[in-house]
């Protein structure tokens, strides 16, 4: 975050002068999500042995979130489908979906549409993946033939969220930073 005082001053550079609306939710910025952030492994949540997630935005009033995925086991992560748009910037590694013929790696952004289904597949070289999603809505789980096993959204993740803090001891009301 840059301080007002490391700014270049300029005359034309005035504040907006009047307050802001009272019911208006506040900022959220995190500093050093790409560096500090990616080593306390401790704020990352796990959801299996091999994947977690961290979340930077977890929007209950419009039914997104923006967290980091970290997976760090090759192979099939999921099989799904999207309720909403999704925006993804691989951060770190390579994946791909299987009913797709292109990569996303490190560097990559991709957008998968509301409605698609498909399976996200991490190359058994892929030691780590970290990318950044901004999921609209959930995802539904299902099986080869489409046929719902499991979901997630925002809600199953701030409650993810919640009994990770809790149990680490950062307590139970630390998800509400990140909750809008």
């Amino acid at each position: 975050m840059i301080k007002a005082s490391k700014r270049t001053p300029d005359e034309k550079a005035v504040p907006y002068q009047h307050p802001q609306p009272p019911d208006m939710s506040a900022d959220i910025v995190h500093a050093g999500v790409l560096d500090k952030w990616l080593e306390d492994d401790n704020l990352w949540v796990p959801m299996t042995q091999s994947v977690s997630f961290k979340p930077l935005l977890l929007s209950a009033s419009q039914g997104y979130y923006i967290n980091l995925l970290r997976v760090r086991q090759s192979g099939v992560l999921s099989r799904h489908r999207h309720t909403g748009p999704v925006h993804a910037m691989v951060l770190k590694g390579r994946w791909y979906y299987l009913e797709h013929d292109w990569i996303a790696e490190q560097g990559s952004y991709a957008h998968e549409p509301a409605g698609e289904t498909h399976t996200l597949y991490v190359p058994d070289d892929v030691e780590e993946m970290i990318t950044w999603f901004h999921v609209t809505g959930g995802y539904t789980y299902v099986d080869p033939e489409g046929v719902a096993v499991g979901y997630e959204d925002v809600f199953t993740k701030i409650e993810a969220a919640r009994k990770h803090y809790e149990a680490i001891g950062l307590g139970a009301d630390y998800v509400k930073q990140f909750i809008r």
